[in-house]
């Protein structure tokens, strides 16, 4: 053991907020602690407020980190600055590792891993402090791990003392979650830290990139991400940090920067411990350290002068086309891009490169969104359940989860058995819990361990928690023997995840601390249907490895699945996918083309072993913006009897009565979700189904499905007017929508008695129109005076008039010699008639709302140039004294 390092110690700027944090705690029992990167408060605090340094009393003390080699990093600083190794006085704990003995008295774990430990001890039995470090990045395991601590103090352990630790924080609204409704809240304090100054280069790319969509980078964004750090090393000192949003991206940079004059290290939550370590020591060689935002708190890395910023960051959200939380590539926040920039700072003057223009970044969002607000709340839900507060409105959160979010949770949580219909925990749902899994994914380990053994379904859950590379092609099984066989960096994460699974859906790990019993998850028997399945899972030989490896040894499937040769394999890896996501069994339509359950359509690459499949097990897919299907990137074998055990909450018979081809289609069927698994006509569908479907047929193809005489499209026309004109009892038909929703007052009792589309067409709309006419106020009557159908002029003619203009004023198309001697222009419903007034042919001649001032000076120019064409009828000088008439001269004359 080595004397504890002092002098490093007294060094750390935080030391000088100490008493003051101390003080907040005796008095409050919380505090929000606002301490720069490099100040010491994630390796001083814990050690000063455990008693370990300083000369307070012993305490023990937990700090909860974000990301588990922030955790382990926190633990091995400590412990050096103790003198000690990892495991005495302070240890750690994170998924499926943990360094801590009896004499531990502070403990680093992950968020993720106190949530658990709360599940089972709400009084967390023998913690003094709950640190909860680097707050600001508000991931959802965070905010719930602090709401529930603000419960327990509230009604168990009053005594519990609490702290909120970053660097960039919203402080006011941390104190007001803190305070718990104290008056002015919890008290803030803040340390003053030692940052060197930072110079900022803008390095925008030349030429404009794509946006990321998805998990999608435009590659040429990485190329100029790696040639700003080619610049940054040949322009600057010491080592270079680079940030990029995820491993993909890190070993594609990696991979252009073959040939600089330093040791590239990449650096995430996956690297092995050799490789984390290796970039948090001190180094004697330059070095280009490519990370992802686990840097951006927490960890110090040595030597850096330099950052490159690709201005990219991975935030949460709802992947539709898994059904599970997933992460997308978004534009890192203003709050990230300080975060990072700082990395340069922190032993000497340095500089950031900005991938991206100043301009830019005045519209870069402010702060990261909290998770709560955009991540799939499935767990969240659970979480709450379990804790018994379904809905989570009792917990002290920084912000509510969204109601619609807390729904579509709900319906997943009943669907797996986690929780009844009115969001209480079961006793299944408790011990899905304790995973560690998104509950579809807990599901699919409990039932599938029931059917095709622990081994195998943890296996599977490993391979569909954490998506295989895109090599690994898209058959489940395949990729499940690859990982098997393999020695890549994924297959031993997998291997390890799926030891972990194994051992925690047998017994989950419990606390470091005696906790209450609570029941243990369920799974005691193959669900109803899988029998023959877990038969045939478990008894068939596995298949030969050479032959298959990621296909068969053809590269397709397609025989040996149309004989039936399913390897035990492909028929546990389709069980199992179909477990997680049952919404998601697929039935086949063609080669190569399925429909889900969901009733979205999938499609397979044309390489794939999985194309003649009769049924599929879809465990990953994604639908471009525009793409009528979806494309499958992984996926397993399936046979009809375990999808309808899979997913038997989406079986069921009934009578389907619709609109379909333009006409009533009824028949029985029995489904699974949109998949017709049996279907045979109906001979007496239900009327009322059967009216439904006509009525769906009219809003689809439109009221001209009924018999429209010349005559009933004018009535159409006339109501249409008087309903602008005057309003009150005269109806509105203009709408189809409308009188659709009015059918019942206009449509029966034709409607009902109709049984299909020929039906519709001997319905005569004028007919039906009539009753929708104001009978009862007598209004009804005055229908032809105040719309009349036609008009009498002058000469004797009866003109129809024309009410089709939507807006506009009832049309009078009238030959010019019928109206001689008439001066005022004729009205309806007290609106002037727009005259169209035609030559002798017929054709347009002028058109006037005012004939008084048409006889005095428009029609003479008319006169002027039709006369000469058309000389056998009169043109009078003075049309006011002459005789209106629809024949020549020569008739005239008779």
């Amino acid at each position: 053991m080595t004397a504890i390092r002092q002098a490093e110690l007294d060094a750390l700027p935080v030391r000088e907020a100490l008493p003051g944090l101390v003080s907040a705690l005796d008095g409050h029992g919380a505090a929000v602690l606002c301490a720069p990167p490099g100040t010491g408060k994630t390796t001083l605090v814990p050690l000063v407020l455990a008693g370990l340094v300083g000369g307070g009393p012993r305490r023990r003390v937990v700090v909860a980190e974000p990301r588990r080699i922030a955790a382990r990093a926190a633990a091995r600083r400590m412990a050096w600055l103790l003198g000690e190794q990892v495991g005495g006085s302070v240890g750690f704990t994170v998924r499926g590792e943990r360094v801590a003995g009896p004499g531990t008295v502070v403990e680093v774990v992950t968020t993720g891993v106190l949530l658990q430990r709360l599940q089972r001890d709400q009084e967390l039995a023998g913690v003094d402090v709950v640190i909860l470090d680097e707050c600001h990045e508000r991931h959802l395991d965070a905010d719930t791990v602090a709401a529930f601590l603000l419960d327990v103090r509230e009604t168990l352990r009053p005594e519990l003392r609490l702290v909120a630790a970053s660097a960039t924080t919203d402080a006011a609204g941390w104190a007001r979650v803190l305070g718990h409704g104290r008056p002015g809240g919890a008290p803030v304090v803040t340390a003053a830290g030692v940052s060197y100054p930072v110079e900022t280069v803008w390095a925008p790319p030349a030429r404009p990139v794509r946006p990321p969509h998805g998990m999608r980078v435009d590659p040429a964004q990485l190329t100029h991400v790696a040639s700003v750090v080619r610049r940054a090393l040949a322009e600057r000192s010491g080592d270079v940090l680079c940030f990029l949003p995820g491993v993909g991206e890190l070993a594609r940079v990696a991979g252009q920067l073959g040939g600089v004059d330093a040791e590239v290290l990449q650096i995430h939550g996956r690297a092995p411990a050799a490789v984390q370590d290796a970039a948090l020591a001190p180094s004697a060689h330059r070095r280009v350290i490519l990370a992802t935002a686990v840097a951006e708190s927490s960890l110090t890395v040595p030597g850096v002068r330099v950052v490159v910023d690709s201005g990219l960051a991975r935030e949460p959200r709802v992947d539709h086309a898994r059904g599970l939380g997933a992460l997308a590539t978004v534009r890192a926040s203003r709050a990230a891009g300080r975060q990072r920039a700082g990395r340069a700072g922190r032993e000497a003057p340095g500089a950031v490169y900005r991938c991206w223009s100043q301009a830019e970044d005045g519209r870069l969002p402010a702060f990261p969104s909290p998770e709560i607000r955009i991540a799939d709340l499935a767990q969240f839900a659970l979480q709450a359940a379990c804790w018994g507060d379904p809905d989570a409105a009792g917990l002290a959160l920084p912000d509510p989860p969204p109601a619609g979010a807390m729904a579509a949770a709900r319906e997943v949580l009943v669907a797996v058995g986690a929780v009844t219909p009115d969001g209480r925990a079961t006793p299944r749902g408790v011990g899905m819990s304790r995973l560690g899994l998104h509950p579809r994914l807990a599901r699919a380990l409990l039932d599938g361990a029931a059917a095709v053994g622990p081994r195998r379904a943890a296996e599977l859950v490993a391979l569909l928690s954490e998506e295989p590379p895109r090599e690994y092609g898209d058959d489940l099984a395949a990729a499940w023997r690859r990982a098997r066989a393999g020695g890549d960096a994924y297959a031993t994460r997998w291997r390890a995840e799926a030891t972990r699974l194994r051992r925690s859906g047998a017994t989950p790990a419990g606390p470091s601390t005696p906790t209450p019993t609570v029941p243990e998850p369920e799974a005691a028997a193959p669900l109803p249907g899988l029998e023959a399945a877990s038969r045939r899972a478990v008894g068939a030989p596995a298949p030969d490895l050479r032959a298959s490896g990621a296909g068969g040894a053809d590269g397709s499937a397609a025989s040996a699945t149309a004989a039936g040769a399913v390897s035990g394999d492909d028929v546990a890896a389709g069980l199992v996918a179909a477990l997680a996501f049952p919404e998601r069994v697929a039935k086949a339509k063609g080669e190569g083309a399925f429909l889900m359950a969901s009733g979205t359509a999938a499609e397979l690459g044309d390489g794939s072993r999985l194309r003649s499949a009769p049924w599929l097990a879809v465990a990953v897919a994604d639908r471009g913006p525009h793409s009528a299907s979806a494309r499958v990137r992984l996926g397993a074998v399936l046979d009809e009897d375990t999808a309808r055990a899979a997913a038997a909450h989406l079986l069921a018979s009934g009578d389907e009565v619709r609109w379909e081809d333009g006409d009533v289609a009824a028949r029985a069927t029995h489904r699974l979700g949109a998949i017709a698994l049996a279907v045979r006509p109906l001979k007496n569908p239900d009327p009322a189904l059967v009216r439904a479907a006509l009525l769906e047929g009219l809003r689809s193809d439109g009221l001209g499905l009924l018999r429209w005489t010349p005559d009933s499209r004018a009535l159409r026309a006339r109501l249409g007017f008087l309903h602008r004109t005057l309003g009150g009892a005269w109806p509105d038909v203009a709408d189809d929508g409308g009188l659709l929703a009015r059918a019942d007052d206009w449509l029966e009792p034709e409607l009902s008695r109709a049984r299909r589309r020929a039906d519709l067409a001997r319905i005569d709309a004028g007919q039906a129109l009539n009753r929708l006419l104001p009978w009862a106020t007598g209004e009804a009557a005055r229908l032809d005076e105040l719309a009349p159908e036609r008009i009498e002029v002058p000469s004797g003619s009866r003109i129809r008039v024309d009410y089709s203009a939507e807006h506009g004023q009832p049309v009078l198309a009238v030959k010019l010699q019928e109206l001689f001697g008439l001066a005022e222009t004729p009205r309806v419903a007290g609106v002037p008639v727009l005259v169209h007034l035609l030559s002798p042919a017929g054709r347009p001649a002028a058109v006037t709302a005012d004939l008084a001032s048409f006889w005095q000076g428009g029609y003479l120019a008319v006169r002027a140039e039709l006369r000469g064409r058309y000389p056998k009828h009169p043109w009078p000088q003075d049309p006011a004294t002459a005789e209106p008439t629809r024949h020549t001269n020569a008739r005239l004359r008779r």
